[in-house]
């Protein structure tokens, strides 16, 4: 399991507890940094030697890039499911010959990915769906009743954002989101990508208090499971969200789509807020449609049709028209930092 970025323990974390119940063994790679979120059972490899050693049947990454030289099946499970945040060639379907097998999540991904794969010709693609839903799939949980219990009634109202910057709402958001949590009548739940700047998390987390909480990204199925509503920019978890069949307000989204309350500003942010509780399935046949196509399946067992896929591309069932292959110095230099910072010693 390859962690590069804080946020792909959700997503992995469900796919090693599926591996290890299969009486796999499991091991971690992981930069100094992010090593320091892995859990005691968690066991991190540090050194190419010690890679080597445990030789892996396969290696699970979110990220874009993972260094060329790696035993096993490269595997591609992708750290989201936005589908507009970039264009397509620098999102989810730019192939950078790195990868054997890539996990789809619903029809929006499978089928360009297959037409890459005909194209390219050395990859396979599975519509396996995606393991950080597993945990989402499963329900909700006490965690998740908790902070319903804080909201002692009121609605709830998640915010998030991601990272990046010409993207990112929070900064612009902020002066609002003040004034609506400081007045009280609704409970936020706040949250930031982890790669939002230091300062700018600090500024959200500030926000906490008798109306508000700030959770980190591990909290993720708590946070979706117990607000009302989702207020978000261009970030995959308005399609999270989205899966659950609850209404989403974004702001200057990318690419809005017909479920999405999308707004020019967060200056508008409080009637909005105020239409959609007021009627909050106006637009569900709207959210099931889009949800239908991003991941259809709401099974929780991900994870298991990731592995039977890995499976499937080990004994040889799986095959894809050739071998992958590319100079080596371009796959190195697509990788060579993560490589470094994985296996430092």
């Amino acid at each position: 399991m390859l962690v590069s970025e804080r946020y792909a323990l959700p997503i992995l974390r469900p796919l090693a507890a599926c591996a290890r119940a299969r009486g796999h063994e499991v091991r971690w790679l992981a930069s100094d940094a992010m090593a320091a979120h892995l859990a005691n059972d968690e066991i991190r490899l540090r050194s190419p030697r010690a890679l080597r050693a445990f030789a892996p049947e396969a290696v699970f990454a979110t990220v874009n890039r993972i260094p060329p030289f790696f035993p096993g099946v490269q595997v591609q499970l992708f750290h989201g499911l936005n589908l507009h945040k970039r264009d397509p060639r620098e999102g989810q379907f730019r192939i950078q010959d790195l990868f054997d097998l890539y996990c789809s999540h619903g029809p929006a991904t499978t089928g360009p990915l297959q037409a890459l794969a005909s194209q390219h010709g050395h990859f396979t693609v599975v519509e396996t769906g995606w393991p950080k839903l597993d945990t989402l799939f499963a329900g909700p949980d006490e965690a998740s009743a908790a902070l319903r219990a804080a909201a002692r009634g009121r609605a709830v109202v998640m915010f998030a954002s991601t990272f990046n910057e010409p993207l990112s709402q929070a900064r612009a958001s902020l002066p609002v989101l003040r004034e609506l949590v400081a007045r009280g009548d609704r409970y936020w739940l706040l949250t930031l990508h982890p790669m939002s700047p230091p300062e700018l998390r600090a500024e959200f987390q500030a926000l906490a208090g008798a109306n508000a909480v700030f959770l980190e990204a591990e909290q993720m199925a708590d946070m979706l499971h117990a607000a009302d509503v989702l207020v978000c920019d261009t970030s995959s978890v308005v399609e999270e969200f989205a899966l659950l069949g609850k209404p989403v307000v974004t702001l200057r989204h990318r690419r809005p789509q017909a479920f999405m309350h999308d707004l020019d500003s967060a200056d508008s942010l409080d009637d909005a807020l105020r239409d959609v509780l007021a009627d909050p399935q106006a637009r569900r046949a709207q959210v099931d449609a889009y949800a239908a196509q991003v991941h259809p399946s709401r099974d929780g067992a991900a994870s298991d049709r990731v592995l039977a896929a890995v499976e499937q591309v080990l004994d040889g069932r799986l095959r894809a028209q050739r071998r992958r292959w590319a100079p080596w110095w371009r796959r190195w230099w697509r990788a060579r930092k993560l490589w470094r910072e994985i296996l430092p010693g």
